[in-house]
């Protein structure tokens, strides 16, 4: 009777540590989900402060586009000063918003002390701009 007490005493032991073990596992787990989809929080901690702080002085180009259009050679070397060139873009439609090449806005054109900018109007979102990746 003796080995069947400690057969079944270690049996109790062993579903002791097991459950402690999922216990820990399963709480280890909920804690990885709370640090993965922690709620956006507009104050950045510190490092992450620093770590936008090393990518802010690096150059990018920034092109607005009026309008494409497809011309033959002939006609590129019939342009002369004062030739029109017929755009695609209807007048009063939004600019768009290039970065590196990339669709990043829309906006309307302005000219402030005799020069050109752009007023945004509209910002792509990061789900359109993956979207247009895809394609």
């Amino acid at each position: 009777m003796a080995d069947n007490e400690i057969a079944s005493g270690e049996i109790d032991e062993w579903a002791a540590a097991l459950a402690e073990q999922e216990s820990f596992a399963s709480s280890e787990a909920e804690a990885t989900k709370a640090d993965i989809f922690k709620p956006l929080a507009g104050d950045l901690p510190p490092s992450s402060n620093r770590d936008i702080d090393m990518i802010l002085d690096i150059p990018v180009q920034i092109t607005v586009e009026l309008g494409r259009t497809k011309l033959p050679i002939k006609g590129l070397l019939e342009l002369a000063p004062g030739s029109v060139v017929e755009l695609d873009g209807i007048a009063g439609e939004p600019m768009d918003v290039y970065v590196n090449n990339c669709l990043i806005a829309k906006g309307e054109v302005v000219v402030v002390n005799d020069r050109f900018g752009i007023r945004i109007t509209d910002v792509v979102t990061p789900s359109e701009r993956i979207r247009k990746l895809n394609r």
